[in-house]
């Protein structure tokens, strides 16, 4: 891998960090390792099953992933529900 075309790569990983930054690390102030790894945990539990984003219609990642995995194979899909407090 030459390394050509990874800056494209990185913006959807930079934008997710600096949104934990912004909306959880930076308010919360974890005290230890242990305290940041469980409200991290959460947050991204939060992020990806509870939070509408506007670039997706207003959805939730985990919705969109539904959507197209039960479209790409016509509805015979398992349903795979984490187990992450999905309300």
């Amino acid at each position: 891998m030459d390394g050509r075309g990874r800056s494209m790569d990185n913006v959807f990983i930079e934008r997710l960090r600096r949104s934990l930054k912004h909306e959880d690390v930076y308010l919360k102030g974890y005290a230890d390792g242990c305290e940041a790894r469980a409200g991290i945990a959460e947050w991204m539990a939060f992020y990806n099953l509870r939070r509408p984003h506007q670039a997706l219609g207003n959805r939730t990642p985990m919705a969109v992933w539904r959507e197209g995995v039960t479209g790409a194979i016509e509805g015979t899909a398992v349903d795979m529900t984490l187990s992450l407090g999905q309300p």
